[in-house]
């Protein structure tokens, strides 16, 4: 019995195996796109240990149509069962009857951090499902990350490792790789049909090293509790301003002298392009902080530049800290900061074929050109639409578009009547990014459609055949009078050769002279 149920198990799981392979990507992608599940400002919470907050979960409805019985539910169980908050209840939920296209809905949770919660880092699962105007089910699971710290009676251990370590690694852009001690990976989206990255920016905190003991018997360690950059989405090629959110943990012992040094990692294909992935739009990457008053905040700034040719992907920048604590011992610590980067798609459009320019109504003109991905992103689901004056719309599915490479558009246009000379015939082309973010380009052509030409009808007397010219006729009358004519020169040449001939006998001498 057990092996005819492993052997029925098997073939299901290759059965969905196989049906994921044949899916074709777009569909994969569009059923990505249909539920976006983020957190308020892309921010990640943060708890003491004990403390009670509300969990906000931002779901917005992505697609065209309207969704209904939405739920989120988070799984207790956590990330290899080591789930931050106390679970009073057997089981939590919170649910939204329907949702309209691009409507967003709040889910809260009220969460309380355990106590013996070890402080670092964890990563929470909700599950978000929601059913199709089709009555299709849409679902898929969501991970983000929670901060623990120590409350004010606690002990937080020195270099405590956050959950998930060392190496753990990141998806991106570019695929899954593994990335260096320290690195926050990337939040990443799972739904049915596949899986997307999103490109979500993300911190962690390293060891803190050196130092004497506060009153309170700890090190006062400073953490990295968020960062902003402005403007919100950084481009490659462009300047941004980032904010990082410090905090000083210790509720005893102020920290003073703050040096701060920012490092980013080496980018670039050979010796001409190699260069760090953010540089300091002027100035140092140092920068320096007087103090921060025990349990205090403070925000530190600097406007960096990203480098024009990164990829589409998220990008660590490490954070060197020394400061000293009340009693001038030397402290330091280490964090990191991951920034997404984001590339512009860059194309262009050869000049329109158009064959012929002037058409009838019912009749078709073949309108082509080429599409250059001139950028390093990938266009996702290309979409081509036709539209004017005197035409029947034409829509074409042209598929993805891979950097450096080119794609052929080639429509057939119908006239459907007729315009006053040449109208303006707009081509709007849609495509998506790794996200899924629908963006737009359009072009103009021209094209008239003119009345079709009437073909008149010959009266039957003007099909006669025209009378034809008597060469029979003619060519015999010329022969008869050539035939006339020389009879008559011989005539005249034979009798002057007689009267010739008897003259000459009479003149002639006789025979007896």
């Amino acid at each position: 019995m057990k092996k005819w149920f492993k052997r029925i198990t098997a073939g299901a799981v290759a059965a969905v195996v196989f049906g994921m392979a044949l899916m074709p990507q777009g569909e994969s992608r569009a059923a990505a796109a249909r539920i976006q599940v983020s957190v308020p400002e892309n921010r990640v919470p943060a708890y003491e240990q004990g403390e009670t907050k509300t969990f906000v979960l931002e779901v917005k409805n992505n697609g065209p149509d309207e969704l209904k019985n939405i739920k989120a539910v988070p799984r207790l169980e956590g990330e290899e069962g080591q789930w931050p908050f106390a679970t009073d209840y057997q089981s939590y939920e919170e649910g939204k009857e329907s949702m309209a296209p691009g409507e967003t809905w709040q889910a809260s949770f009220g969460f309380t951090a355990r106590g013996d919660a070890a402080p670092g880092r964890y990563r929470v699962v909700f599950d978000v499902s929601a059913t199709g105007s089709g009555g299709e089910d849409i679902g898929g699971s969501s991970s983000f990350y929670v901060n623990v710290t120590a409350n004010e009676s606690g002990k937080e251990p020195d270099g405590s490792k956050p959950q998930g370590g060392a190496g753990e690694s990141w998806q991106g852009a570019g695929g899954a790789q593994d990335g260096p001690a320290g690195w926050t990976a990337a939040r990443e989206v799972q739904t049915e049909g596949g899986s997307m990255a999103a490109l979500a920016g993300s911190f962690e905190n390293g060891p803190v090293t050196g130092g004497g003991q506060a009153s309170s018997g700890t090190v006062p360690r400073v953490i990295v509790t968020g960062f902003d950059t402005d403007p919100g989405e950084v481009k490659a090629g462009t300047d941004f301003k980032l904010t990082i959110h410090l905090k000083n943990t210790s509720k005893a012992s102020r920290v003073s002298n703050l040096l701060f040094e920012l490092a980013a990692p080496t980018e670039g294909r050979d010796e001409q392009t190699t260069a760090p992935a953010f540089l300091p739009a002027s100035g140092a990457s140092s920068l320096y902080l007087d103090q921060i008053g025990a349990g205090g905040t403070a925000d530190i700034s600097i406007q960096l530049n990203a480098k024009a040719d990164l990829v589409q992907k998220p990008y660590s920048i490490n954070l060197a800290m020394k400061y000293e604590d009340q009693n001038a011992a030397q402290i330091e610590a280490q964090s990191s900061i991951s920034i997404p980067v984001r590339q512009e798609a860059r194309f262009e459009f050869s000049d329109f074929e158009v064959t012929p320019t002037v058409i009838s109504p019912g009749e078709e003109s073949n309108v082509s050109c080429s599409l250059y991905n001139m950028g390093r992103v990938k266009l996702y689901n290309v979409k081509v639409l036709f539209e004017g004056k005197g035409i029947k719309k034409e829509e074409l599915f042209v598929g993805s578009v891979e950097p450096g490479a080119s794609a052929a558009i080639d429509a057939m246009l119908e006239g459907e009547k007729k315009t006053k000379g040449p109208e303006k015939v707009k081509m709007t082309v849609t495509y998506e990014d790794e996200a899924g973010k629908i963006s737009k380009a359009e072009k103009e052509l021209q094209l008239e459609v003119a009345e079709a030409v009437e073909t008149t009808e010959w009266e039957e007397a003007d099909m006669k055949p025209a009378p034809s010219f008597p060469f029979v006729p003619v060519a015999a009358a010329v022969l008869a009078a050539a035939a006339g004519t020389t009879a008559a020169v011989i005539w005249k040449r034979k009798k002057r050769a007689a009267e010739e001939e008897v003259l000459y006998e009479l003149d002639g001498p006789s025979e007896d002279e």
